[in-house]
Protein backbone atom coordinates (compact mmCIF):
# COMPACT_ATOMS: atom_id res chain seq x y z
CA UNK A 1 0.00 0.00 0.00
CA UNK A 2 1.19 3.28 -1.47
CA UNK A 3 1.20 5.91 1.41
CA UNK A 4 0.39 10.23 0.18
CA UNK A 5 2.49 12.01 -0.88
CA UNK A 6 2.24 13.98 2.19
CA UNK A 7 5.00 16.17 1.32
CA UNK A 8 4.41 17.34 -1.93
CA UNK A 9 1.00 18.01 -0.38
CA UNK A 10 2.89 20.17 2.35
CA UNK A 11 4.70 22.13 -0.19
CA UNK A 12 1.71 23.19 -2.04
CA UNK A 13 -0.18 23.87 0.76
CA UNK A 14 2.74 26.12 2.00
CA UNK A 15 3.08 27.83 -1.31
CA UNK A 16 -0.58 28.68 -1.78
CA UNK A 17 -0.83 30.08 1.69
CA UNK A 18 2.42 32.34 1.06
CA UNK A 19 0.61 33.55 -2.01
CA UNK A 20 -2.56 34.33 -0.20
CA UNK A 21 -0.82 36.26 2.28
CA UNK A 22 1.49 37.96 -0.17
CA UNK A 23 -1.74 39.45 -2.12
CA UNK A 24 -2.70 41.38 1.43
CA UNK A 25 -1.50 44.73 3.00
CA UNK A 26 -1.06 45.97 7.05
CA UNK A 27 -1.14 49.48 7.42
CA UNK A 28 -1.25 51.81 10.18
CA UNK A 29 -3.77 54.66 10.21
CA UNK A 30 -3.93 57.50 12.85
CA UNK A 31 -6.41 60.55 13.01
CA UNK A 32 -8.49 62.13 15.38
CA UNK A 33 -12.79 61.93 16.00
CA UNK A 34 -14.77 65.08 16.68
CA UNK A 35 -17.67 64.06 18.71
CA UNK A 36 -20.04 67.03 19.04
CA UNK A 37 -23.72 66.47 20.79
CA UNK A 38 -23.68 70.11 21.29
CA UNK A 39 -24.17 73.24 19.57
CA UNK A 40 -25.67 74.27 16.64
CA UNK A 41 -22.81 71.79 13.85
CA UNK A 42 -23.58 68.90 16.39
CA UNK A 43 -22.44 65.68 14.62
CA UNK A 44 -24.14 63.49 17.43
CA UNK A 45 -27.67 63.73 18.36
CA UNK A 46 -29.85 61.30 20.49
CA UNK A 47 -31.96 59.45 18.34
CA UNK A 48 -33.98 57.44 20.88
CA UNK A 49 -34.04 57.76 24.62
CA UNK A 50 -33.64 55.66 27.54
CA UNK A 51 -35.40 55.88 30.66
CA UNK A 52 -35.26 58.46 32.79
CA UNK A 53 -33.44 57.66 35.72
CA UNK A 54 -34.31 58.78 39.43
CA UNK A 55 -33.06 62.34 40.36
CA UNK A 56 -30.18 62.13 42.17
CA UNK A 57 -28.00 64.50 44.15
CA UNK A 58 -24.98 64.58 41.55
CA UNK A 59 -24.76 66.40 38.13
CA UNK A 60 -27.34 65.67 35.06
CA UNK A 61 -25.53 62.83 32.53
CA UNK A 62 -25.71 63.92 29.17
CA UNK A 63 -26.54 61.03 28.51
CA UNK A 64 -28.52 58.35 30.29
CA UNK A 65 -28.81 53.94 29.73
CA UNK A 66 -30.72 53.42 26.46
CA UNK A 67 -29.84 56.14 25.36
CA UNK A 68 -29.08 56.06 21.24
CA UNK A 69 -26.66 58.55 19.74
CA UNK A 70 -26.60 58.73 16.20
CA UNK A 71 -23.26 60.31 14.95
CA UNK A 72 -21.47 61.86 11.62
CA UNK A 73 -18.41 62.82 13.24
CA UNK A 74 -14.96 64.57 11.06
CA UNK A 75 -11.83 62.51 11.36
CA UNK A 76 -8.83 64.75 11.07
CA UNK A 77 -5.05 64.65 11.04
CA UNK A 78 -4.75 66.53 13.97
CA UNK A 79 -6.65 67.44 17.49
CA UNK A 80 -7.57 70.67 15.91
CA UNK A 81 -10.98 70.64 14.11
CA UNK A 82 -10.78 73.68 12.43
CA UNK A 83 -6.83 73.24 11.43
CA UNK A 84 -7.03 70.27 10.43
CA UNK A 85 -7.13 68.24 6.98
CA UNK A 86 -10.68 66.06 7.22
CA UNK A 87 -9.61 62.55 6.52
CA UNK A 88 -12.70 61.28 6.43
CA UNK A 89 -16.20 60.96 8.39
CA UNK A 90 -17.20 58.29 11.13
CA UNK A 91 -20.83 57.49 10.77
CA UNK A 92 -22.68 54.98 13.10
CA UNK A 93 -24.65 55.09 16.36
CA UNK A 94 -23.72 54.41 19.85
CA UNK A 95 -25.85 52.95 22.89
CA UNK A 96 -25.24 53.84 26.45
CA UNK A 97 -25.05 49.82 27.38
CA UNK A 98 -24.03 50.05 31.05
CA UNK A 99 -26.10 51.21 33.96
CA UNK A 100 -23.44 51.69 36.58
CA UNK A 101 -21.94 55.21 36.35
CA UNK A 102 -19.10 54.10 37.83
CA UNK A 103 -18.06 51.95 34.60
CA UNK A 104 -19.62 53.93 31.60
CA UNK A 105 -19.25 52.16 28.30
CA UNK A 106 -21.35 52.56 25.01
CA UNK A 107 -21.80 49.66 22.23
CA UNK A 108 -20.13 51.11 19.33
CA UNK A 109 -21.11 50.44 15.58
CA UNK A 110 -19.63 52.86 12.88
CA UNK A 111 -18.27 52.44 9.55
CA UNK A 112 -15.07 54.91 9.12
CA UNK A 113 -15.35 56.49 6.27
CA UNK A 114 -12.73 57.76 3.97
CA UNK A 115 -12.97 60.57 2.17
CA UNK A 116 -8.82 61.84 0.94
CA UNK A 117 -5.69 59.86 0.69
CA UNK A 118 -5.07 56.64 -1.00
CA UNK A 119 -8.07 55.01 1.00
CA UNK A 120 -10.59 57.86 -0.76
CA UNK A 121 -13.81 55.75 -1.38
CA UNK A 122 -13.16 53.14 1.60
CA UNK A 123 -14.66 52.23 4.82
CA UNK A 124 -13.68 50.07 8.09
CA UNK A 125 -16.00 48.57 10.03
CA UNK A 126 -16.14 48.90 13.51
CA UNK A 127 -18.19 46.92 16.40
CA UNK A 128 -17.35 47.11 19.85
CA UNK A 129 -17.94 48.26 23.73
CA UNK A 130 -16.20 50.93 24.46
CA UNK A 131 -14.84 51.88 27.89
CA UNK A 132 -14.98 55.75 28.15
CA UNK A 133 -13.17 56.35 31.06
CA UNK A 134 -10.14 53.50 30.21
CA UNK A 135 -7.13 55.38 29.20
CA UNK A 136 -7.02 53.29 26.14
CA UNK A 137 -9.51 51.53 24.77
CA UNK A 138 -8.80 48.39 22.57
CA UNK A 139 -12.00 48.26 19.57
CA UNK A 140 -11.86 45.56 16.36
CA UNK A 141 -12.32 46.00 12.93
CA UNK A 142 -14.40 43.87 11.78
CA UNK A 143 -14.87 44.41 7.92
CA UNK A 144 -14.68 46.84 5.28
CA UNK A 145 -15.32 47.90 1.83
CA UNK A 146 -13.30 48.75 -1.09
CA UNK A 147 -9.08 48.90 -0.72
CA UNK A 148 -10.29 47.81 2.44
CA UNK A 149 -12.23 44.68 1.76
CA UNK A 150 -12.16 41.59 4.02
CA UNK A 151 -10.24 44.12 6.50
CA UNK A 152 -9.65 42.66 9.99
CA UNK A 153 -7.49 44.28 12.62
CA UNK A 154 -7.96 46.42 15.87
CA UNK A 155 -7.98 50.24 16.94
CA UNK A 156 -6.71 51.75 19.85
CA UNK A 157 -8.39 54.80 20.92
CA UNK A 158 -7.64 57.39 23.45
CA UNK A 159 -9.32 60.19 24.94
CA UNK A 160 -7.41 63.36 23.40
CA UNK A 161 -10.02 65.72 25.20
CA UNK A 162 -13.53 65.81 27.03
CA UNK A 163 -15.73 69.20 28.15
CA UNK A 164 -17.55 67.59 30.51
CA UNK A 165 -20.13 70.13 30.31
CA UNK A 166 -21.02 69.90 27.06
CA UNK A 167 -19.91 66.21 26.47
CA UNK A 168 -17.91 67.54 22.98
CA UNK A 169 -15.01 64.97 22.73
CA UNK A 170 -11.75 64.64 20.68
CA UNK A 171 -10.87 61.19 20.60
CA UNK A 172 -7.25 60.13 19.29
CA UNK A 173 -7.53 56.66 16.92
CA UNK A 174 -4.70 54.48 16.00
CA UNK A 175 -5.76 51.87 13.20
CA UNK A 176 -3.55 48.52 12.59
CA UNK A 177 -5.47 47.21 9.74
CA UNK A 178 -5.05 44.25 7.66
CA UNK A 179 -6.70 43.67 4.22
Amino acid sequence: MASPPLPKLFLLFTAMAMAALAQHSSVHLHFYLHDIPSGPNATAVVAASGPKPAPSAGPPSLFNFGDVVVIDDPLTEGPNLSASKLVGRAQGFYVLASQGPADPALLLTTSLVFTEGRHAGSTLVILSRDAVLAPVRELPVVGGSGAFRWARGYVLVKTYALNSTNGNAILEWDVYVHY
